[in-house]
């Protein structure tokens, strides 16, 4: 009978052991402390935003009415890019032949007569443009009847160059 109680005795000694153990264990687990490091680096840069005019203003003459010119800015990047304002400067191709003067100030955009150097900034709000999303900026352009001989921008073609800032 002994023998029986013994083993009764030994089989409750390990439950309490592995009792006590596991419970030590969970213990350390929880409170347990560590350290390590890790990196994240952020893009060198970002992607131009391409900028295009979507409309072709054609036929100007002096006296004639303003017609669109119609400006889209998209992001082609992976990244968003905030959009402030389009720029464009216009120069003068004048056509073969022609010796007469033509320069940006004998035309208009948004009612106000280019300088010489045809800069102008345009209509634009403000945004930020998602990955792949685009926006467009409408505006006007005609030829501006300064009263006084304009041959030399007979044919000629308005080009103009545009920044995203």
């Amino acid at each position: 009978m002994r023998s029986f109680s013994t083993k009764k005795l030994v089989v409750a000694a390990v439950a309490a052991t592995v009792l006590v153990g596991t419970g030590t264990a969970a213990f350390a687990y929880w409170t347990s402390q560590g350290t390590g490091t890790g990196t994240a680096t952020t893009a060198a840069s970002a992607s131009p935003l391409t900028v295009e005019q979507t409309s072709s203003p054609v036929g100007m003459y002096p006296g004639d009415a303003a017609q669109p010119l119609v400006v889209k800015v998209t992001n082609p990047g992976p990244n968003k890019a905030q959009v402030a304002g389009v720029r464009a400067v216009a120069t003068v191709t004048k056509a073969p032949g022609v010796t007469a003067a033509c320069t940006p100030a004998d035309y208009q955009v948004n009612g106000s007569q280019l300088p010489d150097n045809g800069q102008v900034t345009l209509n634009w709000t403000a945004i930020e443009l998602d990955s792949a999303a685009s926006s467009t900026s409408t505006n006007s352009v005609h030829f501006y009847d300064t009263g006084s001989n304009q041959d030399g921008c007979k044919g000629a073609t308005l080009v103009f160059a545009y920044t995203a800032q």
